[in-house]
């Protein structure tokens, strides 16, 4: 079950491809995101849904809401995916599935990562979530839906 809609999201901080550690209210004080947490760089369904949000990103950018992917893939195999798919967003490295856990994104006995993707307003309040773990492309689907709303 993932976060319950006007909730506060969590802060946290975490390794990032752009170099730097990146804390969420910190580095998106007081600006809309879309986080969306994903199984495995690389794979079929995480390249096509990075790939649908890369090929939004101006959407969201034009509104003035970042785009953060996050799975628990270390930051070189991140930095691969980054480049290799000409991703203009930062993902973020979760390795030790502390932010994956608070974001009610970890599938425990698997040891998989749950495809949920979450709509932040300004304040880092949860004003939108979507979970589909086969449904790659619905995520970006659902969150220009929401926006518009």
């Amino acid at each position: 079950m993932a976060l319950v809609i006007g909730s506060k999201a969590p802060d946290f901080i975490l390794p990032s491809t752009n170099g730097h550690s990146f804390q969420l209210n910190k580095d998106l004080k007081d600006k809309a995101c879309v986080l969306y947490f994903y199984p495995k760089d690389f794979t079929q369904g995480c390249t096509k849904e990075a790939c649908e949000f890369r090929d939004h990103f101006s959407y969201f950018d034009n509104l003035d809401i970042d785009i953060i992917g996050i799975s628990r893939d270390d930051i070189k195999t991140h930095e691969r995916f980054k480049n290799k798919l000409h991703l203009p967003f930062e993902l973020l490295s979760d390795s030790e599935e502390t932010v994956t856990k608070k974001y009610k994104a970890s599938v425990p006995l698997l040891g998989i990562t749950r495809r949920i993707t979450y709509l932040l307003d300004k304040d880092h309040n949860v004003a939108a979530v979507y979970e589909n773990m086969l449904g790659a492309s619905k995520h970006i689907q659902q969150m220009v839906k929401e926006v518009k709303s």
